[in-house]
């Protein structure tokens, strides 16, 4: 399976956490992002993102269409994710439209074991995590690292930032 854990693009400031739209910026940031998702990812995979608009606006520049699935919800905890996994078909492609803390959370979990809360590591807005995942003969999730890029990475050398 692989599983691509793609933060939002930049979003505004809001109170509404939910109804926080992207900025200029942040759409520029989730063209890139797609674009280079569009060409790397095989013909079948599947987008999801959270209830939160900005997620679904991030996602929306990836085509196919996306699923809006709330477990994938700001206030989301990894070890619920990572238990969703094992009830996806191993030869799945899924692409995770979501949020900090749980995308740290969970790249965390995946590479170390370690699930906790206070444990995860930094996704900047519009970078993903691209992981293919595999199930011991236990049932235990095992995870290799196939690429992590950023907006910046991806950003033409003419842009201003």
């Amino acid at each position: 399976m692989d599983l691509i854990l793609w933060r939002h693009a930049e979003a505004e400031d809001g109170h509404d956490d939910l109804a926080r739209q992207l900025t200029a910026k942040g759409q520029q940031q989730a063209r890139s992002s797609a674009a280079w998702l569009a060409a790397q990812l095989p013909p079948q995979y599947r987008v999801w993102a959270s209830a939160a608009a900005r997620s679904q606006q991030t996602a929306a520049h990836l085509p196919p269409d996306f699923e809006i699935i709330p477990a994938l919800n700001p206030d989301a905890q990894a070890p619920a994710l990572a238990d969703l996994l094992r009830r996806l078909a191993p030869d799945a492609t899924l692409v995770w439209v979501g949020h900090q803390p749980w995308i740290g959370q969970l790249c965390a979990w995946l590479l170390n074991g370690d699930g906790q809360p206070a444990a995860y590591w930094s996704v900047k807005k519009s970078g993903f995590w691209w992981f293919e995942l595999w199930f011991d003969a236990e049932g235990q999730v095992q995870a290799k690292l196939k690429a992590v890029l950023t907006p910046a990475v991806l950003k033409s050398p003419n842009t201003k930032k």
